[in-house]
């Protein structure tokens, strides 16, 4: 094999690993793309997770107070029943 024959291999070498290069970048930018969609979707995801959790926590803690204020009636209806069946007798 010639110096000729021999360049034009090495520089055809070249030429093919360069382009390898420029589509390992577009792979890479792809890959980087879809990683931070990804991260968007998962804070948006989590965001989302939140406020369902303080939506179902301001729920429950209502509920709560509505059963102690149902409660709270019911003790003092009974205590006036109390009473009352006590000045009867």
């Amino acid at each position: 094999m010639n110096q000729v024959d021999e360049v034009a291999r090495l520089r055809q070498r070249i030429r093919m690993l360069e382009e390898r290069i420029q589509g390992l970048r577009a792979s890479r930018r792809i890959l980087m793309n879809l990683l931070a969609a990804q991260e968007r979707e998962k804070r948006a995801r989590i965001q989302r997770l939140q406020e369902e959790n303080n939506r179902l926590h301001r729920r429950s803690q209502r509920y709560a107070q509505l059963l102690m204020d149902r409660n709270i009636r019911i003790v003092r209806l009974q205590q006036s029943l109390e009473r009352a069946s006590q000045d009867i007798s």
